[in-house]
């Protein structure tokens, strides 16, 4: 497994090899114990698999809070996304600040967001699919959501036109009102 630092404390992109021949490729996509030894150690309860049939659609910027916050391992089953985590821990040196990749069926690549952040994409082809690994259940009662297009973050989303949205996503709330229930905690 490859693993590679983004500039924001805790969110890592992970390449699992893949090994093909002539019938296609097989890849081990996560392993507890050799996540582990690599210092990954997030145990995961959940698996969630969305299809978004149009480009130009975004889901989130969305987060659990405690005592329901997620971390998940997000990457790409079909198409391709442009994938977005913003830092909302409070006291991070990184606050506010997002990091964005493309993720493919041909890349392969994941990326760990842990809690903390809001998770968002964008989709780059019809009918690409997000398969996802979450650390907490679904409980709608925490969950949260910034705006897409908030002018404080400054999110690049590479749109050509209008995004679609969610009714809900279209009036999520900016970072400049919200009260994080995530704190910084420097790794030791």
């Amino acid at each position: 497994m490859n693993i590679e630092q983004t500039g924001l404390p805790g969110l890592l992109i992970l390449t699992p090899p893949r090994f093909g021949d002539t019938r296609g490729f097989f890849s081990e996509t996560y392993n507890a114990p050799r996540l582990a030894e690599l210092g990954i150690t997030t145990h995961f309860v959940q698996d969630n698999h969305s299809l978004s049939a149009d480009v130009g659609t975004i889901r989130g910027l969305h987060f659990q809070a405690p005592p329901h916050a997620q971390t998940k391992l997000v990457r790409c089953g079909r198409g391709r996304l442009f994938d977005v985590a913003v830092d909302i821990r409070t006291g991070s040196p990184t606050y506010g600040k997002w990091f964005g990749i493309e993720l493919t069926f041909e890349n392969g690549r994941q990326l760990l967001v842990p809690t903390g952040f809001a998770h968002g994409f964008v989709t780059r082809e019809p009918g690409t699919e997000i398969i996802y690994k979450c650390s907490d259940t679904y409980a709608p009662e925490t969950e949260g959501a910034l705006i897409w297009n908030d002018p404080d973050i400054g999110i690049d989303w590479g749109l050509s036109g209008d995004p679609i949205l969610s009714d809900k996503d279209a009036v999520a709330g900016r970072l400049v009102d919200l009260q994080s229930p995530f704190t910084y905690e420097a790794a030791p």
